[in-house]
């Protein structure tokens, strides 16, 4: 299965007719947040495959009358939305946590750390139900913000969250995929291995081949 995951940035190569010849083997399209709504109305339409998504720090909903017009009545903005949710997608067991650290009292989609941690404690009862009844907690975690100390920043809007380090070391998800830090140098690490977890900045797009072990 190959997911085209998506964050921050529009990029020409996916804002273009060209995109469906170039992606045409993608099965699934993950948004992990800050994306304006026309732009992944446009790859999702031309790609014409499965969408979720979570949202980022600077995402708000569209005003419903824009929407509609956008998108021919359908609010694509609620379609696909994983954010504080559990699907199982292709086989795949997926899981959303949008937002990043709180850095502005009035700030949309930011928490404080506990906070986070409090929204994967009520996850919890269904990832420990996953992993009774499939053998396994998670595939993959959508985030916008990475986990602490891996791809964040110092800076207080980018740093990342240590709930998701417990997540990984409690739950293993097979991926966790993650927005929010811009990528402006070739040398920066944009994957790490964390146990049995691959923990991958997908911004500005990546394509990730999963393979169908526990599919």
């Amino acid at each position: 299965m190959k997911i085209l995951a998506i964050s921050d940035q529009v990029m020409e190569q996916l804002y273009s007719p060209r995109v469906k010849e170039a992606f045409a083997h993608v099965n699934l399209v993950v948004g992990c947040g800050d994306l304006p709504f026309y732009y992944l109305e446009y790859v999702v339409s031309m790609l014409n495959v499965p969408f979720v998504h979570v949202p980022g720090n600077h995402d708000l909903p569209p005003v419903r009358k824009e929407a509609e017009e956008a998108s021919g009545g359908e609010l694509l903005w609620n379609c696909g939305s994983i954010d504080g949710r559990m699907v199982i997608e292709q086989g795949l067991l997926m899981a959303g946590l949008g937002g990043s650290v709180r850095y502005r009292p009035d700030g949309t989609h930011q928490y404080t750390q506990a906070e986070m941690a409090g929204r994967i404690l009520a996850m919890t009862p269904r990832l420990l139900w996953n992993r009774i009844h499939y053998g396994r907690a998670l595939d993959i975690l959508i985030t916008h913000a990475p986990p602490k100390g891996i791809h964040d920043g110092a800076d207080p809007a980018h740093v990342g969250f240590e709930a998701f380090n417990h997540f990984i070391a409690r739950f293993h998800p097979r991926y966790l995929l993650h927005g929010h830090s811009h990528v402006y140098r070739r040398d920066t690490v944009v994957t790490t291995q964390v146990g049995r977890t691959t923990v991958l900045n997908v911004c500005p797009y990546r394509v990730v081949e999963i393979s169908p072990d526990h599919a």
